[in-house]
């Protein structure tokens, strides 16, 4: 079975504008590799964060230097003309799988609502480029987005959540879950299981988070949820991260471990690694 990390930060300076990720001023990629061995995992899709100019850089070189470990979601400026033009190549840079934003504060918010990044939807849709969100407050305009792309594929992050964010903890941080549930009714739209201990009070295993991840199974089934962490923000290791759903979910089959796992992420965002 491989295990692929749906989303993992990597930066060599600077320290991290959200407080909830380690405060240190670079996790590199020999530290995730070393990391990602002793704790069985195969690959991770870097987000390069924005706290650190050169982290794109560094995502390249990391594509480059570990052969099938990593892969890419990248961005875009949302406000730039040229955009348009260089999503219809964006997936033919090497490691390069789509595009990830957030969408939690003004002005991008109300983009997604008022109809000003329709462009970016169609952009997307017609060039094959999966698009991964943090939108939290959006997530009923996101359906109507999928309704009229059906051929875009998108991703919402952190379990539908505002990963770290915000600091609530169990339910409270949960309160969006109905709207995501919704959500399974359009066949082009997943979900990230990414960061779920960090939503969590308790100790390991995190049983809180155990009916939230049911509920998601449930509603999108094992080919539309990925397994992730976010790493530099989990109160535990990569290995905890990992047994939480091997070992500690007994309704995940065997099979659909393999999917949750890494199979269905590298399917949905066109992922050929070498294993």
């Amino acid at each position: 079975m491989q295990i692929i990390d749906a989303q993992i930060h990597l930066w060599g300076t600077g320290l991290p504008s959200n407080l909830s990720h380690r405060q240190v001023t670079s996790f590199t990629p020999q530290e995730a590799i070393g990391m990602m061995d002793a704790g069985g995992v195969d690959g991770a899709v870097i987000h390069p964060p924005s706290w650190d100019p050169g982290s794109v850089t560094m995502a390249f070189e990391a594509v480059k230097t570990y052969p099938g470990r990593f892969a890419i979601m990248g961005s875009l400026p949302l406000d730039r003309p040229d955009t348009r033009e260089r999503i219809a190549t964006w997936r033919l840079q090497p490691g390069m799988l789509g595009l990830r934003y957030t969408f939690l504060s003004d002005p991008a918010r109300q983009w997604v609502a008022d109809g000003t990044l329709d462009w970016l939807w169609k952009a997307a849709e017609d060039a094959s480029v999966p698009i991964a969100m943090l939108a939290t407050d959006s997530l009923k305009v996101i359906g109507k987005i999928a309704a009229r792309h059906p051929g875009l594929r998108l991703t919402i992050d952190h379990l539908g959540g505002r990963g770290g964010t915000t600091t609530l903890k169990d339910a409270a941080a949960m309160t969006h879950i109905p709207d995501l549930l919704a959500l399974a009714k359009c066949p082009n739209v997943a979900v990230k299981a990414t960061g779920a201990p960090g939503y969590s009070s308790e100790a390991y295993p995190f049983p809180v988070m155990h009916t939230y991840l049911r509920q998601i199974y449930d509603a999108f089934g094992p080919q539309r949820m990925f397994w992730g962490t976010d790493i530099t923000k989990m109160p535990c290791s990569w290995t905890q991260c990992v047994t939480m759903f091997t070992e500690e979910l007994p309704w995940l089959s065997p099979a659909d471990q393999k999917l949750v796992m890494g199979d269905a992420i590298c399917q949905w965002w066109g992922w050929q690694r070498a294993h």
